[in-house]
């Protein structure tokens, strides 16, 4: 059978391979994903935060994907398509018995290619949400990061309003131009209402529905271009007077206050019956980090739409992977107003007693004013060292960032010795596209943080301190949530393993960086 195949194979090429990155879990996951493909049988496996960080799980999909006799699909972002094109796959080719032709592209090149095809999420996604057409239904297919698969997937189902769409929608309706211009005008002078926030988007209100309303029985519907077509037909579930699909789309509002203009989008809540045909037409193996602390990932499987699957989750490396966490007792809870300060005063201790480490301090901050203000505190202490989301650092530098920048560079930046995070990265509510999506859940009687906000910041947190597990550096949580709040075990299981530290002095840096050159 293939799977007995992959691990014979596999087995020798990483005995051949002096000095190859280790993983013990290499030969369990190709033969599991070897399985997915000879039963046609979907697969959900996560690798854990530090091997998804890495990257190291890839040589294990890649062999099984070479050795399967018929077509595969590999999934994967650019970056990563160029790793495996150029590392990855020449180096397996050399040793394994197998002859696959390997193309990229954005569809399938025809129908007699039985080989290997890597493709990017977005095209992927494109064509599945057009019909499939671009990818014959039955191609086993392999989705490698997973973790931001409902970041790809509201990318591709957001639809925009740009401001020259009005231009547009005047030449195909001359009769209704003067009540498009009134309503533009309209909607202009609502929206610049609203009061300022770091986000710089509002979800569409009452009067601003009514405004569109308006418009929308003006005009005629014969008409209109497509983009307003699709946006009527998602429009009609925000007003009361006109018919109401379900469940409703988020509607929301961009404002460029520089240049006076709007913009217009909207996009599903629930995605678990728009992606559940998808998964039907093809065996998916779907390959993520850390998704959930559950082996089954029961709320990752609901709000995709996933049923029936196997499902297989890594464990750590044991201490070889731990932290060293820092969780202070006595400092305020984000939310008061003594917050700010004390948290300022516990940065610049910390900097203070790890000036004399090697390496990068990194300073994870979500509030966009605070980050600034921490930045501009900071800068008037320790200098040019202090950079506010730049990839050009000292070599001592300490960073300043949110956790969407540390995601996107943590690969190209140098690995923190102390990551210091000033609240959990749970998505805010002042942010009003998380505000919708909260609402709704309540609306639907359903319990948002637990569905919602709490797996999110789970994610984000194992997925911002993975580089600083492989020097087993030195994380301070400065939320004292964690502490206080019932969930904070779910937190601290997360960040497992850990040796807690409840002391702060020099000899704490000293004593890891002695460690770290041994």
């Amino acid at each position: 059978m293939i799977e007995a195949e992959v691990h014979l194979s596999l087995h020798n090429f990483l005995r051949s391979q002096a000095g190859f990155p280790s993983w013990p879990h290499h030969l369990t996951m190709a033969r599991l994903v070897a399985r997915a493909l000879r039963l046609g049988r979907s697969a959900l496996i996560q690798v854990g935060a530090v091997c998804g960080y890495q990257g190291r799980y890839r040589t294990s999909f890649v062999a099984s994907a070479l050795m399967w006799h018929g077509p595969v699909i590999i999934v994967a972002q650019e970056a990563v398509q160029q790793l495996l094109l150029r590392v990855e796959i020449p180096r397996l080719q050399q040793w394994l018995p197998a002859n696959k032709p390997i193309r990229t592209g954005d569809a399938w090149p025809d129908a007699e290619f039985q080989g290997l095809l890597l493709t990017s999420p977005e095209a992927w996604l494109k064509g599945q949400f057009a019909g499939g057409s671009c990818f014959p239904q039955g191609i086993p297919t392999i989705i490698d990061g997973v973790d931001d698969l409902e970041d790809w997937v509201r990318h591709q189902l957001t639809q925009d309003i740009q401001p020259h769409d009005w231009d547009q929608l005047m030449l195909a309706c001359p009769n209704q131009a003067e009540a498009i211009r009134e309503a533009r005008i309209q909607l202009t002078h609502e929206l610049f209402q609203h009061p300022a926030n770091p986000y710089e988007c509002y979800l569409i209100s009452q009067p601003e529905i009514e405004i569109l309303s308006r418009l929308y029985l003006a005009l005629d519907q014969a008409n209109l271009p497509d983009t307003w077509k699709h946006f009527w037909q998602q429009f009609q579930s925000l007003d009361e007077n006109l018919p109401s699909p379900a469940p409703p789309p988020l509607f929301w509002a961009t404002i460029a206050h520089r240049q006076g203009l709007f913009s217009l989008h909207y996009a599903p809540i629930e995605l678990d019956e728009i992606l559940s045909p998808i998964w039907q037409r093809q065996p998916v193996v779907l390959i993520g980090s850390a998704i959930e602390s559950e082996t089954e990932a029961p709320l990752f499987r609901q709000r995709f739409g996933l049923d029936d699957l196997t499902c297989l989750k890594f464990s750590s490396e044991s201490q070889a992977e731990a932290i060293q966490l820092y969780v202070p007792y006595k400092l305020p809870l984000p939310n008061t107003p003594e917050f700010q300060a004390a948290f300022i005063h516990k940065v610049r201790t910390l900097v203070c007693l790890s000036a004399t480490a090697p390496g990068l301090t990194l300073v994870l901050v979500g509030d966009v004013p605070l980050k600034s203000q921490v930045g501009a505190i900071l800068a008037s202490e320790f200098g040019s060292r202090v950079q506010v989301e730049k990839t050009c650092l000292d070599e001592n530098g300490i960073l300043i960032s949110g956790w969407e920048f540390w995601r996107e560079h943590q690969r190209v930046l140098p690995t923190p010795h102390l990551l210091i995070i000033a609240t959990l990265p749970l998505p805010s509510l002042e942010n009003p596209l998380v505000a919708g999506r909260v609402a709704y859940y309540k609306r639907s009687h359903q319990d948002w943080f637990r569905l919602y906000l709490l797996p999110a910041a789970l994610n984000e947190l194992q997925r911002a301190i993975a580089p600083v597990r492989e020097s087993q550096g030195i994380v301070a949580l400065l939320d004292s949530r964690v502490v206080y709040r019932s969930y904070g075990a779910q937190i601290l299981s997360a960040l497992s393993p850990l040796a807690r530290i409840n002391y702060l002095d020099p000899n704490l840096f000293s004593n890891t960086d002695e460690e770290n050159s041994a």
